[in-house]
């Protein structure tokens, strides 16, 4: 699969040897690991936001839908029309829509292992005219009827001591300025009481734990390094 979004694997002799670098649903094979595979940045805010429901079985696999939007530096730094000043401030547009942006297998592949079954996602993600961070809103239609202090429950009880994740309470949102420069990722549980579906809002900086971040906590569990190390600072260029 990887050769029909990207290109044709140049060391695919390794694939059975590497483990998907999610470390708060993989972490006791990341530990043991000799290579590492860093997840992308939508996936991670997608990925860490269902986990809950999906190994509860509480939702509905056909229904999941997830909007994201992140910042320019998303592109990379290359030098791309596209990612010009001109072209991107005072703008916010959609892009790679239609299930064909090339995160889309990856979310797909690692919410199927979590839900035990294939599924397939709508997926849509968007360029906002900011340096960094990325804010993903996830719609799902619960099996049965739940309410949101429950799935608050749920989601307080599931990353119970994950030192990078952080839970909101009813009635606070994830922003992109909270977490700036850092590594933790802010999900937001809740349930609209007039439609009945479940609403998830998390939010990352996609260059902390979206990316180089991240390695460094993987980087931490294979050597056996404290989780945190490295990762208590801010990182901010740009």
């Amino acid at each position: 699969m990887y050769g029909q979004w990207y290109e044709p694997h140049l060391n695919p002799a390794n694939l059975k040897k590497a483990v998907y670098g999610l470390p708060e649903i993989r972490r006791a094979k990341i530990k043991g690991a000799k290579l590492v595979a860093n997840p992308g940045c939508y996936p991670t805010s997608i990925i860490l936001a269902l986990a809950p429901l999906l190994k509860k079985g509480l939702i509905d696999l056909s229904s999941i839908i997830a909007d994201s939007a992140s910042g320019v530096t998303g592109a990379g730094r290359a030098a791309k029309v596209d990612s010009l000043y001109c072209e991107v401030n005072e703008g916010y547009k959609a892009y790679g829509v239609g299930g064909v942006h090339r995160h889309t297998p990856e979310i797909e592949q690692e919410l199927s292992l979590l839900a035990g079954t294939s599924l397939k996602v709508t997926f849509s993600p968007h360029l906002v005219p900011m340096d960094r961070g990325i804010l993903s809103t996830i719609y799902a239609t619960p099996k049965k009827q739940i309410t949101t202090e429950a799935i608050g429950t749920l989601y307080r009880e599931f990353y119970d001591g994950e030192p990078f994740v952080r839970v909101l309470g009813k009635g606070n949102l994830p922003s992109t300025a909270f977490v700036r420069g850092s590594n933790f990722c802010d999900i937001a549980p809740l349930v609209d009481e007039r439609t009945g579906r479940i609403i998830l809002v998390s939010a990352i900086d996609n260059l902390v734990k979206g990316a180089s971040g991240q390695a460094v906590q993987n980087m931490n569990l294979v050597c056996g390094f404290p989780e945190t190390m490295g990762l208590d600072g801010l990182a901010l260029f740009p």
